[in-house]
């Protein structure tokens, strides 16, 4: 059996899988609030030592057409290897998450659970090793392509909380992930209206990156510099901003078109994730693929597919034919970090 982890400021999420070659379904699930604990040490006693009770009753994950099953509680489980993929800068098998005060140690929690083996990823590359392993069913094709037979690379693009991005390249055997940083890199302009974007943003930033725009909070950004430019912003709306996650009230009226100030930010949003899909597809020459993680690509879907997004993708001068062959799609499976940690754990049991 091998242990695998998806470790979130919010949410963690843990499961048992007898996974050796292929993906299987996991034997066990569970999610934890991640701030009800003072540690991973802590999810992981409950998780592996839970009441009797607990286990005849945890309901199956709704958000999921996999079954919950409970493991037999007649002998311990016996866990071959674990990995983690962890919201934070992971050195030296080692992490300090960026949104609770936990430290994750791979070394200590082997010793801690007598586990032959740990390893920990950053959350983003965890999710670069669940690519490979998606089912066609888990994905939103926006750009078909036109792949060729021989592999080269892969590339993954998430945008959420923040702005995560990786490179997969193939091996000769199989896709290996390349963590990176490349959401920090400089915010590029396009348009007249993206350099108005950039110099009213940094008013209030020093650096201003591409995550400054490609989150939930930039997506506020992007709203607020229309705002604030054009002048056309609905005073029910800005009482309804007060109260709620104004991310999440832009994107509901961006989508129903109830709004036309928040149909303006989605189409900035949309272009200018489309540009830095790009620009991370030329520099991986991500010809097998671009796919688009996080939690903000599923809930933009509709926006995503009308068109926006792709052309700002193949807008690259010279290499707009070469962009217009390289397929690109949408995650829809918000568990592919899991996916990706027990892979990696597969393999470290394998090769053990």
């Amino acid at each position: 059996m091998i242990l695998a982890g998806d470790i979130g400021g919010t949410k963690t999420n843990l499961a048992l899988f007898d996974w050796k070659t292929e993906r299987v379904e996991p034997a066990r699930e569970q999610t934890f609030a991640s701030a009800d604990f003072g540690s991973l040490e802590d999810v992981l006693v409950r998780f592996l030592n839970p009441p009797v009770q607990e286990l005849a009753t945890v309901p199956p994950d709704k958000s999921s057409s996999e079954p919950s099953v409970s493991p037999s509680t007649d002998e311990p489980t016996r866990i071959e290897a674990a990995c983690f993929g962890v919201a934070g800068p992971v050195v030296e098998n080692r992490s300090r998450t960026t949104n609770l005060p936990w430290v994750v140690d791979g070394a200590e929690l082997a010793k801690r659970f007598e586990l032959p083996t740990v390893r920990l990823l950053n959350d983003v590359e965890a999710a670069a090793h669940g690519v490979p392993v998606l089912r066609p069913d888990e994905t939103e094709v926006l750009n078909a392509g036109a792949p060729s037979s021989a592999k080269s690379a892969m590339a993954l693009i998430a945008a959420g909380t923040g702005l995560g991005e990786a490179i997969l390249f193939w091996d000769g055997a199989r896709y290996r992930p390349m963590p990176s940083e490349g959401g920090h890199a400089d915010f590029a302009p396009t348009s007249d209206v993206e350099i108005d974007l950039l110099r009213y943003l940094r008013a209030s930033h020093m650096h201003v990156s591409y995550e400054r725009v490609l989150t939930g909070a930039g997506l506020h950004a992007v709203y607020e510099f229309i705002r604030d430019t054009k002048k056309n912003e609905p005073t029910w709306l800005a009482e309804r901003l007060k109260v709620g996650d104004p991310a999440a009230i832009i994107a509901e009226l961006g989508l129903s078109g109830k709004a036309e100030i928040c149909v303006q930010a989605l189409d900035l949003f949309a272009s200018v994730y489309g540009a830095e899909a790009g620009n991370l597809a030329l520099k991986a020459l991500a010809l097998d693929g671009v796919f688009l993680g996080g939690g903000i690509a599923p809930k933009l879907l509709a926006k995503l597919k009308d068109g926006t997004f792709m052309r700002a993708f193949v807008s690259k001068g010279r290499y707009k034919r070469l962009m217009s062959t390289i397929p690109v799609r949408v995650i829809l499976n918000q568990k592919t970090a899991l996916l990706g940690a027990a892979s990696v754990a597969a393999r470290l049991r394998a090769e053990a």
